[in-house]
């Protein structure tokens, strides 16, 4: 209802911008979204998708082996102790009271050197899907990779993904869909992969710790590569600025008992900078070696941030999430308001992308949130044709100084 009264006054800079004529109240808004089935929306992402790709914008984030990284994971857009609907998740905790939720499994292509993501349309986390968080991200991660090798046959992509996925079904699912992967994995979850490597350690340290240097180098000499293979390789890089890498990986090791058939390559990351240290684990199935596993880091680490990116910088900027504003209705079909809020991040993000007035206007105010407080300013005070002009006013915007006026101030008696 505020923004009714903001649209009431400032006619000119909406119609110019927007082109908005006129807007639904925002309950009537929110039924309309509601109603909306999210693979509907999904062609918007793919044609924006596609006109940053002929811009050749995307080029960018192509990653160390060329194809790009494509960070996926889940979110919660609305949680409630009383209030559901009939699509909600339900969580029952240990003291009997049930939790109504509704989650999205979003996608996203990343790059480790950029804080720009581009989003994909994110996938619904159905009832259907199963009781427990892995079991609906995986359901709903298995229909959204559908959808993008049916709207991208031959993109190349790297997935990058959580604990929850590193298990046998998905890994098939990604092979058979010719993805390669970096998948995050703990010690707690895969116990056999991680025996593997702890028997590995010990077999590097026996190696090691021979009689004698050399004879513990002619043993290695004499292995076959398969045993080379089953030893835990290291490496360790030092930054100018003294920040630490440390890289122990395993090439060849059995996912787990049950899919011991699927070979997967197994890599422990340290980094020490200072006071802080931060440990990662992943499996991959892409080559690991002393030239690539420092790559192969990175991109793993590009989830992380990339999903910290958008937990933190989006909702906090103010009128740029909508999805406070949601409240589930029994008579609602569809979870249409997260993908048409992630329409409006991709929008967002295309700009920074493309948009070479934005990052030097960024640059200058040094935080988004500055940055909307100066535009909103210039958008209520004046006229602007277009962004254009918008951006060029308060990237070139000089102080003016006031007149050197003296005033006097009479009294009435």
């Amino acid at each position: 209802m505020a923004f009714e009264r903001e649209r009431t006054t400032n006619t000119f800079n909406l119609q110019a911008l927007f082109g908005l004529k006129q807007i639904p109240c925002d309950t009537h808004m929110r039924t309309i979204l509601d109603d909306i089935d999210p693979r509907l929306l999904r062609p918007a992402f793919t044609d924006l998708f596609r006109h940053l790709q002929r811009g050749k914008y995307l080029e960018r984030f192509v990653s160390f082996r060329g194809p790009d990284l494509l960070a996926s994971d889940g979110t919660t857009h609305f949680s409630s102790d009383t209030i559901h609907c009939p699509r909600c998740l339900q969580k029952r905790s240990r003291n009997g009271v049930v939790s109504y939720s509704h989650r999205m499994l979003g996608m996203a292509v990343v790059h480790p050197d950029f804080r720009e993501v581009v989003p994909r349309c994110p996938e619904p986390i159905l009832q259907q899907d199963g009781t427990t968080k892995g079991d609906g991200e995986r359901s709903a991660s298995a229909r959204a990779l559908e959808s993008f090798r049916r709207e991208h046959p031959k993109l190349p992509v790297i997935i990058v993904e959580d604990a929850l996925r590193a298990e046998g079904p998905h890994v098939r699912i990604l092979k058979r869909h010719r993805i390669p992967f970096i998948l995050s994995v703990k010690p707690g979850k895969q116990t056999h992969l991680f025996a593997q490597v702890n028997q590995a350690k010990e077999d590097r340290r026996q190696a090691d710790e021979g009689v004698r240097e050399q004879m513990a180098q002619d043993l290695c000499a004499q292995m076959d590569q398969a045993d080379q293979d089953r030893l835990v390789q290291v490496l360790t890089l030092v930054d100018p600025d003294g920040t630490v890498h440390h890289d122990r990986w395993l090439t060849d090791a059995a996912l787990n008992k049950t899919y011991a058939d699927e070979r997967v390559g197994m890599l422990d990351y340290w980094e020490l900078g200072g006071r802080d240290v931060r440990h990662f684990r992943w499996i991959t199935d892409l080559e690991l070696t002393a030239e690539t596993v420092s790559d192969i880091a990175r991109g793993g680490r590009a989830g992380a941030l990339a999903d910290r990116e958008r937990d933190v910088q989006y909702p906090q900027e103010p009128g740029l999430c909508v999805r406070a504003q949601f409240r589930p209705r029994p008579e609602a079909l569809g979870d249409g308001l997260c993908p048409a809020d992630d329409v409006g991040v991709l929008v967002d993000q295309a700009q920074q992308i493309g948009d070479g007035l934005f990052p030097a206007l960024w640059a200058k105010m040094g935080s988004k949130r500055r940055l909307w407080k100066k535009v909103l300013s210039l958008f209520e005070c004046f006229h602007f044709p277009s962004f254009r002009q918008l951006y060029e006013t308060l990237l070139n915007f000089q102080k003016i100084p006031l007149p050197n006026t003296s005033y006097t101030l009479r009294v009435q008696e």
